[in-house]
């Protein structure tokens, strides 16, 4: 077996890419403003402790995987990053006048379930060729387990996201004890309990597909894929994606997400 050349992992690439919609990201002239004022704030309200903030990358496209236990998570990851992060938030919460406010604000995507997932992740797309930071929560919904582990087994859009833009770093985010500060269905804050942080050590999908102990892809396996039939290639990256997906929740749990 010979190690993949660039040329073979660009064609994989086209194998692997979301086109993107065309529309231009939600303008939001204060997220800026307030990503320099609020940070602040809520680390004198709240007890947030973070590491490895030094692994976002301060310009260029990224891709923040996180657990997902509260509704304060999202902010609580851009907070730590410093960085306009995107998320796609379901319609529902552009309806309701409270939730719309922090929708547009900060420049979220609206997306509807009925229109599936392809198109979810064609905004996704959007975002990281506008060399935005993508934010997003594998497990693809909270978790309202009523007990831990309250990690659930992840879905494949992480991957898919990764594999269409190969060396965009995805920087998994663990988030710990968030749920004691607002757990699904509360609506009280409570702001004297303890949050952890920790962004993990990045990776690209390019680096990923070759490695022993990631896709452990040849220059011969990634051919035979790219040559194959419509129904074969969806086998074969299926199981990529699950190995990716799995791997990436892994790690989540290595740095603690519970």
């Amino acid at each position: 077996m010979t190690v993949a050349s660039q040329e073979i992992l660009d064609e994989f690439r086209e194998v692997c890419r979301i086109p993107e919609t065309g529309i231009p990201l939600p303008k939001a002239p204060t997220y800026s403003v307030l990503l320099g004022i609020l940070p602040a704030i809520c680390r004198t309200l709240f007890r947030v402790r973070y590491r490895g903030i030094h692994r976002v990358p301060k310009n260029g496209p990224a891709i923040i995987a996180a657990n997902h236990t509260s509704h304060i998570d999202p902010f609580c990851v851009i907070m730590g990053a410093r960085r306009r992060l995107h998320y796609l938030a379901k319609d529902g919460h552009f309806k309701r006048f409270h939730t719309a406010i922090v929708m547009r604000t900060t420049g979220q995507i609206e997306t509807h379930r009925e229109s599936g997932a392809s198109d979810a992740l064609s905004s996704a797309s959007d975002v990281l060729s506008n060399g935005k930071v993508m934010g997003i929560f594998p497990e693809g919904t909270r978790s309202r387990r009523p007990l831990p582990p309250y990690l659930q087994t992840g879905k494949t859009g992480v991957a898919r996201m990764a594999a269409s833009y190969p060396n965009v770093p995805v920087i998994p985010c663990s988030l710990v004890g968030a749920r004691n500060v607002m757990a699904p269905g509360d609506k009280i804050l409570r702001p004297w309990k303890r949050v952890d942080i920790s962004y993990g050590e990045s990776v690209t999908w390019n680096d990923w597909i070759v490695h022993p102990q990631g896709g452990g892809q040849s220059k011969e396996m990634l051919q035979a894929i790219i040559e194959s039939d419509d129904a074969q290639q969806r086998i074969a990256l299926g199981e990529l994606y699950r190995k990716f997906t799995n791997q990436v929740i892994g790690t989540l749990a290595s740095l603690g997400a519970p």
